[in-house]
């Protein structure tokens, strides 16, 4: 599928990637424990909207570097894989709770809730530089289909996070106050997580095509 490489390895970090306790999905909890399961829905489909202009950012750049040096897209992906690691570690050793994201927030229209969600994650320069560290673990650099690949990818990770996001809200609304009296129990996703991604980032290290 446009050369892209180990797909099925794609599918299943990025699902437990989308599944891990990030500020996207404690915004979306957040407002659906505040405002409700509709709050939270809309909350999603402006993260949604706001994941789309990084993924075509990614496009652009990971393609325009490719076409200038097969080198240095080779130095931009072991730097990903390095900044996995670190991203990984760091989850690892979070013994924090995210109570702070978890407080309740003011009623604001769905529209305005939309459009912070899309706001915050366009913003969030941590996601861009995620976007140029993992897609490139996956991508075919020798294959005529650069941008096809990535603009695939980049377009799976979003709809995929945006239906776990959905599933969030509807469950947090559903169970809100069981989840209220209980702000660790996203703590033991981050551990899963960071595991994910450390495994992953020494992986593509020592790869070898």
């Amino acid at each position: 599928m446009f050369g892209i490489e180990n797909f099925y390895l794609f599918l299943t970090v990025s699902i437990l990637i989308n599944l891990s306790p990030g500020p996207d999905m404690l915004y979306t909890a957040a407002r659906s424990l505040s405002q409700g399961t509709k709050a939270g829905i809309f909350s999603a489909l402006g993260i949604f909207t706001g994941c789309l202009f990084h993924t075509c950012a990614a496009v652009l750049g990971l393609s325009a570097i490719l076409a200038q040096s097969a080198f240095w897209f080779g130095i931009i992906k072991y730097a990903g894989a390095a900044y996995l690691i670190y991203l990984g570690i760091k989850s690892i050793l979070n013994n924090k709770p995210p109570e702070t994201e978890l407080v309740k927030l003011s009623a604001i229209p769905y529209r305005k809730i939309f459009m912070q969600g899309f706001i915050t994650n366009l913003l969030n320069p941590k996601v861009a530089i995620f976007f140029l560290s993992f897609l490139p673990q996956f991508i075919n650099p020798s294959s005529p289909f650069i941008k096809e690949q990535i603009l695939f990818l980049g377009l799976w990770f979003d709809v995929q996070g945006t239906m776990i996001l959905i599933v969030v809200a509807i469950l947090t609304g559903f169970f809100s106050r069981i989840l209220k009296g209980n702000k660790n129990f996203w703590k033991w996703q981050d551990k899963i997580t960071g595991l994910i991604l450390v495994a992953l980032g020494i992986r593509m290290l020592f790869v070898r095509k």
